[in-house]
């Protein structure tokens, strides 16, 4: 797979790689994975939170006050 990166991002990304000891595709490979995971794992999330609309589980606004003091 080939992806093109604007070169201030590949500046920054070589610099990190080179900080933590590691090489540059490994770096972007890990991110890739961080970011795959985490949009899975929010597309769940959302997923849970209709499914509990549809089933009229919803909080009231004053009860999401409340939870934010």
């Amino acid at each position: 797979m080939n992806v093109r990166i604007k070169p201030d991002l590949e500046s920054k990304l070589a610099r990190m790689a080179e900080e933590r000891g590691q090489k540059t595709e490994a770096l972007i490979g890990e991110a890739l994975l961080k970011f795959v995971d985490y949009d899975e794992w929010f597309s769940r999330q959302v997923d849970e939170g209709l499914a509990a609309a549809d089933r009229g589980e919803l909080i009231d606004h004053e009860d999401v006050v409340k939870l934010r003091t």
